[in-house]
């Protein structure tokens, strides 16, 4: 379908592929399973503070319906595209499957910058997008969280404008808002624990003890930032790190509670004193056990992959390494992979607690927040682990079979409307 027409989606698609043949799923379901189920692009108008009117184009793709209403993020970035956005839904449905949850996959986006807009620009984006987005969306229908330039501040604006247009507080539209909005305890660190968590498993797996181990974190965002810290306060020594302005490497450490605290005022990680600077080029090939792809998609590729010198690849991100790359990380029996949509499923798995929540009006401490996480994700790592050794096949492998498969057993039983 030209509409999807990106890199990313051929990506999410190749990789479909090559399960389905591993599946051996008959030719005419594949297409059913493959391609969204809705997919929507507006235009959306506001005033800017210069007093002039701005078009931006925003956009939501709902990949299938079938285990229950569509969940995924919303992105604010200047690269988004229909195709990106499609891509990022196909693996989320996959990722929901494998977890567990009563959901299908969706992604949204809205082209633009988010660092060169105004608080008011930024309101006036997320309600208009909000407002023609409402007759797609709805707490059995589909439900926005935060993504990539988006946080709890759009969430709450978005659930304010499908309020007023509802005629009462519905909580439950969006996840990833404020606490005292309906939020849920530890969902904004729950991608980045979760990470970490996984982390920790690996390490056992291949004998990896945590206080002599070293980690890369590519992305300093929500996902890097709490994965980086996480990862300190479990022993492992954080030795480079970047954003999207460039990297920092130091061997002997970077304290990243200080790092925090330098961002917070500096709003990048360049110039942080005690580390050498680093491209985000060189730095996921540098030497460490530990190495976090979290920042964009399609970071890993047939050019650096040989060159990758870690011990666990843990992708923060969604879709950091090519089919090409995979190909080759294939061959290196040294390098321990958690498949992204196993590595970063903390995000949906907290968001569908606050959903359950909201729906509820009950809601949780952060411990259970956290332990129902870690109980899920161990779930999950367990039967990817299982199904890779059994079948002698990766963990992504096993990941998106396991994903892929819930789906398609599912709209079997369900079946296709006549």
């Amino acid at each position: 379908m030209e509409i999807y027409n990106h890199p990313t989606f051929h990506m999410a698609c190749q990789q479909f592929d090559l399960v389905a043949d591993y599946l051996d799923i008959p030719a005419q379901d594949r297409d059913r399973l493959k391609y969204p189920k809705r997919s929507m692009a507006v235009a959306l108008p506001i005033h800017c503070d210069d007093g002039t009117t701005k078009v931006f184009s925003g956009y939501r793709v709902q990949h299938h319906l079938t285990l229950g209403p569509t969940k995924g993020g919303l992105r604010f970035h200047p690269d988004v595209t229909m195709g990106e956005v499609a891509a990022l839904a196909m693996w989320m449905s996959w990722k929901c499957a494998l977890a567990g949850l009563p959901y299908g996959g969706a992604k949204g986006g809205i082209t633009c910058d988010p660092r060169k807009m105004s608080i008011g620009e930024l309101e006036r984006l997320t309600r208009r997008y909000t407002q023609e987005m409402i007759p797609f969306i709805g707490p059995q229908i589909d439900v926005m969280a935060p993504d990539m330039g988006t946080n709890e501040q759009i969430m709450a604006w978005m659930m304010d404008t499908y309020s007023i247009n509802m005629g009462h507080t519905v909580p439950s539209i969006v996840t990833g808002k404020p606490v005292n909005l309906g939020g849920s305890l530890g969902r904004r660190e729950s991608t980045g624990r979760g990470l970490a968590y996984l982390v920790g498993r690996a390490m056992d797996v291949i004998n990896l003890t945590p206080g002599t181990a070293t980690a890369v974190v590519q992305g300093f965002g929500n996902v890097g930032s709490i994965a980086a810290l996480s990862l300190q306060k479990f022993g492992v020594k954080i030795v480079g790190i970047s954003d999207a302005f460039g990297g920092l490497y130091n061997p002997k450490g970077i304290d990243v509670w200080e790092l925090e605290k330098f961002v917070a005022k500096e709003k990048t990680v360049v110039g942080f004193p005690g580390a050498d600077p680093v491209t985000n080029e060189e730095l996921l090939i540098l030497p460490c056990d530990i190495l976090v792809p979290a920042a964009m998609e399609r970071q890993i590729t047939e050019k650096n992959a040989a060159q990758i010198k870690c011990r666990i690849l843990a992708e923060g991100a969604n879709g950091p390494t090519t089919p090409e790359a995979d190909a080759i990380l294939a061959q290196r029996e040294d390098i321990f992979i958690i498949p992204d949509i196993l590595c970063n499923a903390g995000g949906v798995i907290v968001s569908y607690f606050e959903w359950v929540q909201d729906l509820q009006s009950f809601f949780w401490n952060e411990s259970e927040v956290m332990d129902k996480l870690f109980r899920i994700l161990e779930g999950a790592f367990t039967q990817t682990l299982n199904m890779s050794r059994k079948q002698n096949i990766s963990m992504r492998f096993a990941a998106l079979s396991l994903g892929i498969k819930r789906v398609h057993d599912a709209k079997k039983l369900r079946g296709l409307f006549p």
